[in-house]
This record gives structure tokens, C-alpha cells and sequence, in this order.
């Protein structure tokens, strides 16, 4: 039996689970809100075109609109201005686009505080225990945020001082995109930055360290509970916009049962 085959068989007989880790798109769905006077991106928004009806009597159909970086999606190198001139999104990397996850789950300690911070150390007793992170794969990290996501507000958590959303301190961004092997790095939350790394040095370490790389975010994730400290294997399907910065994506994972 060729290794293809086996893997359509355990799909069908359920030895192998399709877990969706995608955010639905609505216009509800949370988005990255940004102080004046930076622009912001758009809400996700359907545009009917016809329903059946003399602008289309057999058809329905709609335009689409939404920002790059709107519900699950993807960050390009050239999204950060430390990446400039690395690939936009058109250029991910098949090898980028189905491979090995590793899962890191803080989701107790951001229960305790909704600021807190991801660091080396932590990601370091995670190998202790579960052995290296996966070469050209994903560091997901799991956080409990997507429990958040029915509302923008729950979701960017916001007060007089700014959001409040867990994330990496500055140190661990770094090694995640310098010293780390994996290819991408994916969150719950709205971004892959802490609600609070404007604030951080350099600001928006994540992104800053990321792209600068040339390495790749993955944001708004779902479901994450249900796929295992090592072992799945993730599917990441972004648009492949030439030139684009990003672009929202369908993201599954593969977990064997």
C-alpha cells in the first residue's frame, strides 16, 4: 500500500482526524484595531451580486471584501518592515504549507493573567518533556483566547491603557525567529504580538524578530485543545496574493487517533 493511500484510508475510518483550526469569516469576526492616525484594515464584508433574481435569475453569488490580515491568516516576511525585501505571500513554501506542529499550551497561566508572557525558559521545559520542535515546522501556542473571539471587545480585551492579550516577551521572539528551527510561529490571538508589545523594545518584538528572519505568523486560531503536544501535522492554505503582505487562510490540522 503506497504512504498516500494508507493516509486516505485512515481518513476515512477516522485513524486519522481533520481538525478545522479556522475562524469563520463574518463581519463580527475580531480584527486588529490601530489608534489614529494609522490605517486600519476592513472588517470582512459580503457584497451580493445576485440571488436568484433578474440580476442573476439562476444564480447567487457575491464580491468579497477584507483586509490581508483579517480573522485566521497568515503574515508574510514582507509584512514588517524588518522583511521588506523577503517573500510576500504568493511565495510560502509548500514544505511551509503542510508541516509538523508543535503545540505549547499556557492557557492556566493566562488565566491568571491575561498579559502574561511566553519566554524561552518556558519553551525550553516544553523540550524537556517533549523533545525538540519540529524542523521547517509550526510552534503554535496555545492560549485559551480563542474563547474570546465572539465579540471585538472580548477579543482585544482593551482599557484606558491598551489591550490586554497574552503573547512573547521581546527575548522569546527572538529566539523563536533566530535560534528556533521551525518556519512559523501561530497564536489565538488577534496578532502575533502581546496586546501590550507596543510598549516593548523593539516594539512589536514578534513581528519585528518574525519577518525580519523571514519567517511567518499565523493568527486567530481555533481548537487548538484538541491537537496533541507533538505529532499533528498542520495545513495552512493562505491566498496566494502576488505581492500581498499577507492573506486570511484556511488552516486545518492532521491528528492521528
Amino acid at each position: 500500500m503506497s504512504v498516500l493511500t494508507a493516509v486516505a484510508d485512515a481518513l476515512r475510518s477516522g485513524a486519522v482526524e481533520v481538525v478545522d483550526l479556522t475562524t469563520p469569516l463574518q463581519e463580527s469576526t475580531p480584527i486588529l484595531e490601530l489608534p489614529p492616525p494609522f490605517a486600519n484594515t476592513s472588517r470582512f464584508r459580503l457584497e451580493e451580486l445576485s440571488r436568484y433574481d433578474d440580476r442573476g435569475p439562476a444564480w447567487y453569488w457575491n464580491d468579497i471584501r477584507t483586509g490581508e490580515h483579517t480573522g485566521t491568516h497568515v503574515d508574510a516576511p514582507n509584512h514588517w518592515v524588518t522583511g521588506r525585501d523577503g517573500d510576500d505571500i504568493s511565495r510560502l513554501p509548500t514544505t511551509t504549507m503542510v508541516a509538523p506542529a508543535a503545540v505549547i499550551d499556557m492557557t492556566v497561566e493566562v488565566e491568571k493573567d491575561p498579559d502574561f508572557l511566553l519566554e524561552v525558559a518556558h519553551i525550553e521545559a516544553w523540550q524537556a518533556e517533549h523533545g525538540p520542535l519540529p524542523e521547517g515546522g509550526w510552534l503554535l501556542y496555545r492560549t485559551g483566547w480563542e474563547a474570546r473571539g465572539g465579540t471585538q471587545e472580548e477579543f482585544v480585551n482593551a482599557d484606558d491603557a491598551g489591550p490586554h492579550t497574552p503573547g512573547v516577551s521581546s527575548e522569546c521572539a527572538r529566539w523563536i525567529a533566530e535560534s528556533s528551527p521551525v518556519a512559523g510561529f501561530g497564536v489565538e490571538t488577534v496578532g502575533t504580538d502581546a496586546g501590550t508589545a507596543g510598549g516593548f523594545d523593539p516594539p512589536f518584538s514578534c513581528h519585528h524578530f518574525l519577518m525580519g528572519a523571514h519567517k511567518w505568523g499565523l493568527t486567530s486560531l481555533r481548537n487548538l485543545g484538541r491537537l496533541p503536544a507533538t505529532g499533528a501535522v498542520v495545513v495552512v492554505c493562505p491566498l496566494p496574493i502576488v505581492g500581498g503582505s499577507g492573506s486570511p487562510a484556511r488552516v486545518l490540522a492532521l491528528v492521528e487517533r
